[in-house]
C-alpha cells in the first residue's frame, strides 16, 4: 500500500512517515504542488495526504481535478490554518478526512489505514507490505525529539555526534540525515573506527600510495575520499586510539587528507557524522580522548533514547522487523496483540538490536502464521540475551552477532575481529590486575612487551584501571 505525503514542514513529514511506515505503508514524500502532480502523472497512490500551504502554492486548489482523475483515491487534508473556511474547502473537495494542526499522529495513522482499506486494500495487505524508506521506526515522544533534531541539520553540513547506548540505532540516524539531506545523491560511507588496528587506521581513513609500506602494491583510496560529496559516518569514535584521534582532528580542521606515502594534500568535501556509546567527558578528564576533537565533533549532539524509554515503539518495531525478515526470505508471520504486549514487558537491555535479533529468531522458528505470547515466551527461555548482567552468550554466538552487526569489509575481517576480541579481553584482565601490565601479561600468557604494544595500538589506557582500583 502506498501513500503520497505532500508536506513542506520536514519535521512533520518525518514523524508522519515514521508512523505510516510502522503501519506497513510505503510512503513517498514531496513538498510542492508541482512535484505532487508529477508523481501522480504515473498513476494513483492508495492514499493522498496533503498539507494546504505548500512551497509553491495552495494544496487544495488542484484537488478537485485529482478527484476527477482518480475517484477511488482517498484524500486526507492537513492544515495549520485552522479556520472554518479551510475546513469547508477541504470538505468540498470530497476529502476523506480533514486534520487541523496540531493533530494526534496515532489518529492520523489509523485514518490513513481506514482510507486505504475503504479504497480496496485489506488489513492483511497493509501488515504484510514491505516498508522501504526512512530507516527509523517509532513515533514515541523521545523519537519525535530525535526527528526534530534531524530536521535541523538537513540543510547544513554541521558535524553531528550521535550518542546512545549500544544497539539504539545510531547508524540509522546517520543514514536518515544522509538520505533526507542535500547530500543524498552522494555516497554514504560508514566505518567502525574502533575495529581498525592502529597501524592501519591512517591508511584506511586517508588512503596510501603504491609502495608506501610493505604490502602496498597499489594506490588505495581511503574512506574520506570514498565519501567525497557525501557523508562519512565514524562509528564507535570513543574507542578510537589516541594516535588516530590526532590524525583525524587534523583532517577535520584542514578539510584535506594526505595519503600515506604521498606528498600532496587532497581536498575532500564530506559531511562528518560520528557516534559513540561512551561518555566522552570523563574520558577527556582521564586523558583518553582529545578535548579539541570532542568539540570539533560535538557541534550538534543527538541523543538516541534506549528502548526502555520508548516502550510505545516496541510493537511497531517488532512488526517492522517481521516484515524485514519476510523480505529477506524468512517465513512470513503476523504478531498477535498478546505477543505485542509480552514484548513490551521485556527489558531489552540490548535495545533495538536485541529486539531485532529476537524477532528474526521468532520468524525463523515459529510454526504458526500468527505469533502469540506463548510462542515468544518459549523462545525467550534460555535464549542468549544482549547487553545485561548475567547475559549467557556463548563465544560462538558472539562471533555470529559481531559479524552481522559490524559487517567488516572483505579482506579486513581478521584484523577487525582480532581488535574487537582483544580490546575487551585486555581491558578485563587489566581491570582485574589494577592496571599492572606485568601481572596482566602473566595472566594472559604473553610477553609484556607484546601486551604493551597491543594496548597502545588499541588505545587502551592501563592507568585508568589503576585509578579505578
Amino acid at each position: 500500500m502506498s501513500v503520497l505525503l505532500v508536506e513542506d514542514d520536514m519535521s512533520i513529514a518525518i514523524v508522519i512517515t515514521a508512523a505510516l511506515e510502522a503501519e506497513g505503508f510505503n510512503v513517498t514524500h514531496c513538498d510542492s504542488v508541482a512535484m505532487r502532480d508529477r508523481l501522480l502523472a504515473d498513476g494513483p497512490f492508495s492514499v493522498l495526504v496533503t498539507d494546504v500551504m505548500l512551497t509553491d502554492g495552495d494544496g487544495i486548489e488542484g484537488l478537485p481535478a485529482i478527484r476527477d482523475q482518480f475517484p477511488q483515491m482517498p484524500i486526507i487534508v492537513l492544515s495549520a490554518q485552522n479556520t472554518l473556511d479551510t475546513a469547508v474547502r477541504a470538505t468540498d473537495t470530497g476529502a476523506f478526512e480533514y486534520f487541523p494542526k496540531p493533530f494526534d499522529i496515532d489518529e492520523l495513522a489509523r485514518t490513513v489505514r481506514q482510507a486505504a482499506v475503504s479504497s480496496g486494500g485489506t488489513i492483511d495487505a497493509l501488515e504484510e507490505a514491505p516498508t522501504p524508506g526512512l530507516p527509523l521506526v517509532g513515533r514515541s515522544a523521545p523519537m519525535q525529539a530525535v526527528y526534530r533534531m534531524i530536521t535541523r541539520v538537513l540543510r547544513n553540513d554541521l558535524t553531528v555526534l550521535v550518542l546512545g547506548e549500544s544497539g539504539t540505532g545510531k547508524e540509522l540516524v546517520a543514514e536518515a540525515i544522509h538520505q533526507l539531506g542535500h547530500r543524498s545523491s552522494g555516497p554514504f560511507v560508514a566505518v567502525n573506527t574502533a575495529a581498525i588496528p592502529a597501524e592501519l587506521i591512517e591508511s584506511e581513513l586517508f588512503g596510501h600510495e603504491k609502495g608506501a609500506f610493505t604490502g602496498a602494491v597499489a594506490r588505495h583510496i581511503g574512506k574520506f575520499e570514498q565519501a567525497n560529496g557525501g557523508t562519512l559516518f565514524l562509528d564507535e569514535i570513543g574507542d578510537m586510539p589516541m594516535q588516530a584521534q590526532t590524525r583525524l582532528l587534523r583532517a577535520l580542521q584542514s578539510g584535506t587528507v594526505r595519503r600515506v606515502g604521498g606528498r600532496d594534500e587532497v581536498k575532500v568535501d564530506v559531511r562528518i557524522i560520528a557516534a559513540t556509546n561512551k561518555d566522552l567527558e570523563p574520558m577527556i578528564a582521564a586523558g583518553t580522548f582529545r578535548e579539541d576533537l570532542y568539540y570539533r565533533l560535538n557541534v550538534v549532539p543527538i541523543q538516541m533514547p534506549p528502548l526502555r524509554e520508548r516502550a510505545d515503539d516496541i510493537e511497531a518495531l517488532a512488526r517492522h522487523f517481521l516484515q524485514l525478515a519476510a523480505g529477506e526470505g524468512l517465513p512470513r508471520h503476523q504478531l498477535s496483540a498478546d505477543a505485542a504486549a509480552f514484548l513490551g514487558r521485556q527489558p531489552w537491555r540490548g535495545n533495538v538490536r536485541e529486539l531485532r535479533n529476537f524477532i528474526y529468531r521468532a520468524a525463523l522458528l515459529a510454526r504458526d502464521d500468527v505469533i502469540d505470547a506463548a510462542t515468544l515466551e518459549t523462545l525467550l527461555v534460555n535464549q542468549p540475551r544482549e547487553g545485561g548482567q548475567g547475559a549467557q552468550v556463548s563465544l560462538d554466538d558472539s562471533v555470529v552477532l559481531w559479524l552481522a552487526d559490524a559487517a567488516p569489509a572483505p579482506g579486513q575481517v581478521y584484523d577487525e575481529a582480532l581488535a574487537a576480541f582483544e580490546r575487551p579481553l585486555f581491558a578485563e584482565v587489566l581491570r582485574s590486575t589494577g592496571g599492572n601490565q606485568l601481572r596482566a601479561a602473566q595472566v594472559l600468557g604473553i610477553n609484556r612487551n607484546t601486551l604493551r604494544k597491543r594496548i597502545s595500538e588499541l588505545g587502551i589506557d592501563p592507568d585508568s584501571f589503576a585509578r579505578r582500583s
